[in-house]
Protein backbone atom coordinates (compact mmCIF):
# COMPACT_ATOMS: atom_id res chain seq x y z
CA UNK A 1 0.00 0.00 0.00
CA UNK A 2 0.88 3.53 -1.01
CA UNK A 3 -0.59 6.53 1.28
CA UNK A 4 -0.37 9.85 -0.48
CA UNK A 5 -1.05 13.25 1.13
CA UNK A 6 -1.51 16.72 -0.91
CA UNK A 7 -0.71 19.83 0.85
CA UNK A 8 -0.14 23.32 -0.47
CA UNK A 9 -3.27 24.92 -2.31
CA UNK A 10 -5.01 28.32 -1.06
CA UNK A 11 -6.33 31.26 -3.06
CA UNK A 12 -4.26 33.44 -5.34
CA UNK A 13 -4.41 36.36 -8.35
CA UNK A 14 -3.97 35.11 -11.98
CA UNK A 15 -0.53 35.26 -12.57
CA UNK A 16 0.73 34.26 -9.22
CA UNK A 17 2.38 30.92 -8.31
CA UNK A 18 1.60 28.17 -6.02
CA UNK A 19 3.30 24.86 -5.29
CA UNK A 20 1.87 21.33 -4.45
CA UNK A 21 3.38 18.60 -2.52
CA UNK A 22 2.25 15.65 -2.09
CA UNK A 23 3.86 13.53 0.66
CA UNK A 24 4.10 9.59 -0.03
CA UNK A 25 4.64 6.55 2.63
CA UNK A 26 3.95 3.18 2.85
CA UNK A 27 5.63 0.63 -0.10
CA UNK A 28 7.20 4.17 -1.77
CA UNK A 29 9.96 1.71 -3.44
CA UNK A 30 7.00 -0.08 -5.26
CA UNK A 31 6.16 3.16 -7.03
CA UNK A 32 6.78 3.76 -10.79
CA UNK A 33 5.22 6.91 -11.64
CA UNK A 34 3.37 9.74 -9.83
CA UNK A 35 0.70 11.92 -11.50
CA UNK A 36 -0.92 14.53 -10.61
CA UNK A 37 -4.66 15.57 -12.06
CA UNK A 38 -7.28 18.04 -11.49
CA UNK A 39 -11.16 18.63 -11.30
CA UNK A 40 -12.85 21.71 -11.72
CA UNK A 41 -16.16 21.84 -10.43
CA UNK A 42 -18.64 19.85 -13.22
CA UNK A 43 -15.78 18.93 -15.27
CA UNK A 44 -14.05 15.26 -15.11
CA UNK A 45 -10.59 14.91 -13.66
CA UNK A 46 -7.91 15.63 -15.88
CA UNK A 47 -4.43 14.43 -16.16
CA UNK A 48 -2.04 17.52 -15.45
CA UNK A 49 1.50 15.86 -15.05
CA UNK A 50 3.78 13.16 -14.50
CA UNK A 51 7.21 11.89 -12.77
CA UNK A 52 8.86 8.55 -12.91
CA UNK A 53 10.03 8.41 -9.35
CA UNK A 54 13.41 6.27 -10.09
CA UNK A 55 14.30 8.69 -13.49
CA UNK A 56 12.76 11.42 -12.40
CA UNK A 57 11.05 11.58 -16.47
CA UNK A 58 8.38 13.98 -16.84
CA UNK A 59 5.37 14.70 -18.97
CA UNK A 60 3.32 17.42 -19.18
CA UNK A 61 -0.68 18.19 -20.52
CA UNK A 62 -0.71 20.56 -23.54
CA UNK A 63 -2.60 22.81 -20.92
CA UNK A 64 0.35 23.69 -18.52
CA UNK A 65 3.63 22.81 -20.09
CA UNK A 66 6.05 25.88 -19.91
CA UNK A 67 4.02 26.93 -16.62
CA UNK A 68 3.63 24.15 -14.67
CA UNK A 69 6.98 22.10 -13.38
CA UNK A 70 6.69 18.69 -11.02
CA UNK A 71 9.47 17.40 -9.67
CA UNK A 72 10.20 14.98 -6.70
CA UNK A 73 12.89 14.41 -3.66
CA UNK A 74 13.33 10.89 -3.71
CA UNK A 75 14.67 11.31 0.00
CA UNK A 76 11.94 13.69 1.35
CA UNK A 77 9.55 10.81 -0.63
CA UNK A 78 7.63 13.90 -1.67
CA UNK A 79 6.46 14.93 -5.41
CA UNK A 80 6.04 18.68 -5.91
CA UNK A 81 3.65 20.38 -8.76
CA UNK A 82 5.09 24.13 -9.15
CA UNK A 83 2.81 26.08 -10.82
CA UNK A 84 3.57 29.32 -12.25
CA UNK A 85 1.50 31.92 -13.79
CA UNK A 86 -1.92 30.90 -12.87
CA UNK A 87 -5.09 31.37 -14.75
CA UNK A 88 -8.65 31.19 -13.47
CA UNK A 89 -9.06 28.13 -15.78
CA UNK A 90 -6.66 26.21 -13.40
CA UNK A 91 -8.82 26.57 -10.44
CA UNK A 92 -9.30 23.30 -9.50
CA UNK A 93 -9.09 20.15 -6.87
CA UNK A 94 -5.77 18.89 -7.56
CA UNK A 95 -4.83 15.28 -6.87
CA UNK A 96 -2.00 13.28 -6.50
CA UNK A 97 -1.59 9.41 -7.72
CA UNK A 98 0.69 6.68 -7.55
CA UNK A 99 1.05 3.55 -9.52
CA UNK A 100 3.39 0.81 -9.41
CA UNK A 101 5.06 -2.08 -10.51
CA UNK A 102 6.07 -1.82 -14.21
CA UNK A 103 3.10 0.05 -14.62
CA UNK A 104 3.16 4.20 -15.43
CA UNK A 105 -0.14 5.29 -15.79
CA UNK A 106 -2.24 2.80 -14.25
CA UNK A 107 -2.85 4.97 -10.86
CA UNK A 108 -3.76 2.32 -7.97
CA UNK A 109 -2.68 5.06 -5.58
CA UNK A 110 -4.77 8.45 -4.86
CA UNK A 111 -4.83 11.45 -2.72
CA UNK A 112 -7.76 13.16 -0.94
CA UNK A 113 -6.83 16.19 -2.51
CA UNK A 114 -5.94 20.26 -2.54
CA UNK A 115 -7.99 23.14 -3.84
CA UNK A 116 -6.71 25.76 -5.90
CA UNK A 117 -8.31 28.79 -6.60
CA UNK A 118 -6.94 31.30 -9.19
CA UNK A 119 -8.98 34.48 -9.02
CA UNK A 120 -9.01 37.24 -12.20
Amino acid sequence: QVQLAESGGGLVQAGASLRLSCAASGRTFSMNSIGWFRQAPGKERDFVARITWIGGSTYYASSVKGRFTVSRDNVKNTIYLQMNNLKPEDTAVYYCAASEGTSMTNYRYWGQGTQGTVAS
